[in-house]
């Protein structure tokens, strides 16, 4: 039994280093998505599996993923320009963040994770006829995200609100 247990533990150690050696060579990435950015006023519909968020779920009825990736949009500080402006510092700000698009109404990013370089999807848009930013963060790989596209969002809305109103 003790045997079986330092094999055990070995081959555990083993996955461990196999997948950070696979995370560091770029191998967890994945590749960016061609349908990104904005298509007869929507953003990409959320991810079929529970590893993203987004504020347009509403317009994908009957999407199986609707209840888990329903998130607010974000508020509008000024025009369409000075918001998109001000959320690009909030984002560039980010640890693993790396603006790649931006626009006077559209603003792409992506998250690397620092350890097994996983890289997320996120994008802002000023939609005109709500009066907000649509956003959707996905992850690129995997099932499941553990809530990180979320947390990830809802830390960007409070310091979008901090960053309007002075703090």
């Amino acid at each position: 039994m003790l045997i079986l247990l330092k094999w055990l533990v070995l081959a555990a150690i083993a996955l461990a280093v196999g997948l950070l050696a696979a995370g560091q060579m770029g191998a967890l990435k994945g590749t960016r998505p061609a349908d990104l950015g904005v298509k007869n006023g929507r953003l990409k519909p959320p991810s079929n599996t529970p590893n993203s968020v987004s504020s347009q779920t509403a317009l994908h009825p009957g999407h199986p993923m609707a209840a888990d990736a329903t998130i607010a949009p974000l508020p509008l500080h000024g025009d369409a320009a000075a918001t998109i402006r001000g959320l690009q510092q909030v984002v560039a700000a980010q640890r693993g963040a790396a603006v790649v698009e931006q626009g006077p109404d559209y603003l792409y990013a992506q998250f690397t994770t620092p350890a097994l370089q996983f890289v997320d999807d996120v994008e802002f848009w000023v939609d005109p006829s709500a009066g907000v930013v649509q956003v959707r963060s996905a992850s690129r790989i995997g099932r499941k995200d553990f809530g990180v596209n979320r947390a990830r969002i809802e830390s960007l809305r409070t310091q979008w609100a901090a960053k309007a109103s002075g703090g």
